[in-house]
């Protein structure tokens, strides 16, 4: 009579998956050695099946060593288990000797096999797998369909690359897998090498490395059979649309692969068609299918059709899901609807740094950058540790902000975390430090940067621009293109911006007609740099013709930059002619009402600079104040011209009042033409020190100690009386004293400007 034991064992043998623990199956395997003793090749494949089940690769490499010959279901089971738990070299080494040992696949080992390719971006065995798929008749199988066609999708090549089988590379492309092997198993909790005997398992790496090639040779002939045509010429995203045609069955995942896989490619309407397919093929979209499909009506900004998917996902009960929450953040932040990002972002339960770094980026992109910093410590305050792509979403705020105390707290976190050698990272700190005037810092990380790619270089470049060192943006532009890094439409803003700066009307004007060389269309950003930069030479006849003879229609900001530059020489006749034109070009713009005023004003027609005035009133337009930022002790104080609500305005005005008086003896006189009302000239005089950036200058000197550098942000241009005292105080107080205003930097240092008085 059959003890119980005995009965459970055969009856956990016919059922094996109910073995859902280590222990129970470790209990299973010592019964069976037990009372069948362990020679049974039989039941030593059942117990190395529920091993492999569990994903228990160190005991089921223990079961494995013990084969003499092991059978094909032993194969497979390793296979499966190296490449469930992350070996995915090890998971290929296998199957090459499998196949050495003439043991045939089958649909249970395919898709492992297939995964083990896709992470290690082995596309060309990948390709040979395929091949064996089409030899034994399995590409009709689901699972490895759907795990051909993620492959494809996420290792698409270009065009010259598809005939796959020309030129194999006979080096070894894994002689770095162990590394990056070990990492991945240090993030999972993999158990080590060391651990689970891998010295024992019959040199598999080895045995790989020899025979992948051999892999590639054997399949390419039934690659190249009628059948294997089907996709020979097919590579990425083709071949993954071929594939799908082909399966008879399809699910979800075959769906949400091939939607995917159109959307990476930049095939959005093909992915939307896709998505209605699925719909008429009765299979309903699931979060993964949403996530995919919502970048699409972001990068077209169809917010209308993104809310039905946002419906949708309500109806379905999907809205909460993390994914699925992040996309439609990324979705309405794209159509600039970041209140609805802010909404979505709060009624998720539960908020990843995912979540996270969507809702900052979103503020950040909008404008907002004040909230995209107050949710950056609301992240932080909720234990929530920042990833790379966090500090790439936050630096630009600061650089906006100019808070450099901020900048340089994140830049301390980022060197504590080790991210300081991520490009974007870097690329982003220079841009930070340039725009908050600190452009020899900027310098340094660029130089430390192991390895420049286009946005480094436009970051480094623009920032000498803004900062009044065109002579070393045009050195940086030349040395990016004899580092083989073709410039791009932002790089030649860039660079016209910082020839515009220095007046380079000959070098800016070559360097524009020379984008076609490179396959780069003007935008309308590089036209209204060419009017700046001949408005600012004082061309503005020639700025003029530019403007009208433009291929596309001028917009007002193009004409607002030929509008400054008639101010600032002070041409009030060709000035009304741009005004009528911009004021056409953009009729709700008050920017022409503003600087036409200024120029009656200061050319004495008080009177139709009244009338102007009144005509903004009527149209409810407001003059913006002039507005000026200064960070003292990690606090930002902010300053009106003629303001007086200050807490320390007392101590402010006695501190104007003495620089106004040293200011005189040095030999300063008032440009009293720059006071913009019909009032004596002494009230002129009274106005012009209180402009918004002397206040700021002026608590910064009685704020901080002697020597240090006072950094101001001003919303509005320098007006040139206070450029000129500004050159003085610097003097006579010994400080470096850097505004920046709307349009580039000013570093006044010992009486004169980095701007050479050229702005």
């Amino acid at each position: 009579m059959e003890s119980s034991s005995e009965n459970l064992v055969k009856a956990l043998l016919r059922n094996p998956s109910s073995i859902k623990t280590k222990s129970q199956a470790k209990q299973l395997h010592a019964q069976i050695v037990k009372t069948r003793g362990s020679r049974s090749v039989s039941l030593a494949t059942i117990i190395l099946g529920v091993y492999s089940d569990l994903n228990l690769l160190k005991e089921s490499l223990q079961v494995f060593n013990n084969f003499p010959y092991a059978p094909t279901k032993a194969w497979k089971s390793v296979v499966r288990c190296y490449s469930c738990n992350g070996y995915f070299r090890d998971s290929l080494a296998c199957f090459v000797e499998m196949r050495g040992w003439g043991k045939l696949p089958g649909r249970d080992v395919f898709p492992s096999v297939v995964r083990a390719c896709t992470h290690l971006k082995e596309l060309r065995v990948g390709e040979s797998v395929h091949g064996c798929v089409i030899r034994f008749g399995m590409e009709s199988d689901l699972y490895t369909g759907n795990a051909l066609m993620n492959m494809y999708a996420k290792l698409q090549v270009s065009s010259h690359d598809c005939d796959v089988f020309d030129g194999i590379p006979q080096s070894n492309r894994f002689t770095s897998c162990r590394s990056s092997l070990v990492t991945d198993n240090n993030v999972y909790g993999v158990v080590q090498d060391s651990e689970i005997g891998i010295d024992d398992i019959g040199q598999l790496p080895v045995l790989y490395q020899e025979t992948r090639n051999e892999l590639i040779r054997s399949e390419k002939s039934h690659f190249d059979s009628s059948s294997g045509r089907r996709v020979k010429d097919a590579t990425g995203l083709n071949s993954v649309s071929k594939i799908f045609q082909m399966m008879p069955i399809k699910d979800v995942v075959s769906w949400n692969t091939v939607i995917g896989g159109n959307v990476q490619s930049g095939l959005y309407e093909e992915a939307l068609e896709r998505l209605r397919e699925m719909s008429n093929a009765n299979l309903k979209p699931d979060c993964f299918t949403l996530s995919s499909v919502l970048p699409v009506f972001a990068r077209h900004v169809d917010v209308s059709k993104g809310k039905e998917i946002h419906g949708y996902a309500i109806r379905q009960g999907f809205d909460r899901d993390e994914f699925i929450g992040s996309s439609l953040i990324d979705m309405y932040a794209t159509c600039t609807r970041v209140e609805d990002s802010y909404r979505v972002f709060n009624l998720l339960p539960e908020k990843d740094d995912v979540s996270w770094n969507s809702i900052i980026a979103g503020c950040v992109q909008n404008g907002t950058f004040d909230e995209g910093l107050r949710l950056f410590r609301q992240m932080l305050a909720a234990n929530v540790k920042p990833v790379e792509v966090s500090f790439s979403a936050i630096l630009p705020a600061c650089a906006h902000l100019t808070t450099l105390h901020m900048g340089k707290q994140l830049h301390a976190y980022i060197i504590r975390m080790g991210f300081d050698q991520n490009m974007y990272i870097a690329s982003s700190l220079v841009d930070m430090y340039a725009k908050c005037g600190k452009i020899m810092t900027a310098r340094w990380i660029f130089d430390r940067m192991e390895v420049h790619d286009s946005v480094s270089w436009t970051a480094i470049i623009m920032g000498y621009a803004l900062n009044g060192h065109a002579q070393e943006a045009t050195i940086l532009f030349e040395n990016m293109q004899r580092d083989s890094i073709k410039p791009n439409a932002v790089a030649y803003l860039a660079i016209l911006t910082a020839c515009s700066h220095a007046g380079l009307v000959d070098e800016g004007w070559n360097y524009f007609t020379s984008m076609s060389r490179y396959g780069v269309s003007p935008h309308i950003e590089h036209y209204a740099a060419i009017a700046d930069l001949l408005g600012r030479a004082g061309r503005l006849m020639e700025a003029y013709k530019f403007i009208t003879d433009m291929p596309i229609k001028p917009t007002g900001s193009i004409w607002a930059t030929l509008l400054s530059a008639c101010r600032v020489h002070k041409n009030v006749e060709l000035a009304e002619k741009v005004a009528k034109e911009m004021t056409t070009a953009d009729p709700g713009n008050m920017g022409p009402y503003l600087l036409l005023s200024n120029m009656y004003s200061a050319a004495g027609r008080w009177k139709d600079a009244s009338k102007l005035r009144s005509n903004m009133k009527k149209k409810g337009m407001r003059k913006p104040p002039a507005c000026s930022w200064i960070e003292v002790r990690n606090q930002v104080h902010a300053f009106l011209s003629g303001d007086a609500s200050h807490p320390y305005y007392d101590q402010i005005h006695e501190a104007l009042r003495d620089l106004y008086e040293r200011l005189k003896q040095e030999g300063y006189v008032p440009e009293t033409s720059e006071a913009l009302h019909d009032v004596d000239e002494e009230q002129k005089s009274d106005m012009l020190y209180t402009h918004s950036e002397r206040l700021a200058i002026a608590f910064g000197i009685i704020s901080t100690p002697a020597g240090t550098t006072i950094r101001i942000t001003k919303n509005l241009r320098v007006c040139v009386d206070c450029h000129t005292a500004i050159k003085f105080i610097s003097k006579i107080m010994g400080r470096e004293i850097i505004v920046r205003d709307n349009s580039r930097f000013h570093h006044f240092e010992d009486g004169n400007c980095s701007c050479g008085d050229y702005w």
